[in-house]
């Protein structure tokens, strides 16, 4: 259905209305490294939202980044309460297929885990990432401070120039505040979907461009 059109977002009129209550229920602890997947978390903690395409694999590259403790996929940045997949994947919510990732700041920072961001997808595609075309795999950042708003467009910045200078184009990434952008959690099956799928799709895939930020610490 997507393919032929160019994808446009609803407006708040036109998207589904969903439901006050999520239709399923989300697992308990995450399937790789054990901890929980809902909060409340441990104070010593912070929470990132990312968007870089298709939740599945962009969930992988997080859960292996050492300081990591917990990631969960989900839809977030548009206005369908408690939506469901198909509801995503119809483009009638205005949401993003979005990771949160949970991490320790004393063992990875912020902008480390901005530049496994960046260079993990292709922030210039619009409302695409690769062959998957749609509203919901658009790239946004959901910020959760003030430091990290100013981390986060700052280092769009510099991603900027070198992908110009790589003969890319402009990066339509969006970097908004998470606050009154709630982050619903996916159904149980696309949480650590390429855990228990190996060999499942992944549709993530960068530029081969190095951002100048950071030094993402990687495991495996």
């Amino acid at each position: 259905m997507l393919f032929g059109r160019t994808p446009v977002l609803p407006t708040p009129e036109q998207a589904l209305k969903g439901r006050p209550d999520p239709s399923f229920t989300v697992p308990d602890r995450h399937t790789v490294l054990g901890n929980p997947l809902l909060g409340p978390y441990p104070e010593h903690l912070e929470t990132a939202d990312f968007a870089l395409g298709c939740f599945w694999g962009a969930e992988r590259k997080f859960w292996q980044t050492r300081g990591v403790w917990t990631t969960l996929v989900g839809y977030q940045g548009g206005y369908t309460e408690n939506p469901t997949y198909e509801e995503a994947c119809s483009g009638m919510t205005g949401h993003t297929e979005a990771v949160r990732v949970v991490f320790d700041p004393s063992v990875v920072s912020y902008e480390d885990l901005l530049k496994l961001f960046w260079e993990s997808h292709n922030p210039t595609q619009g409302f695409r990432q690769g062959n998957d075309v749609g509203t919901q795999y658009r790239s946004a950042i959901h910020t959760h401070s003030p430091a990290q708003a100013a981390a986060a467009k700052s280092s769009r910045d510099a991603y900027q120039k070198v992908l110009t200078g790589s003969g890319y184009g402009t990066i339509t990434t969006e970097i908004l505040p998470a606050e009154g952008r709630p982050f619903y959690p996916a159904e149980a099956y696309h949480q650590q979907y390429l855990d228990k799928n190996p060999a499942g799709y992944c549709g993530i895939g960068g530029t081969g461009v190095s951002c100048p930020i950071g030094v993402a610490k990687a495991d495996g």
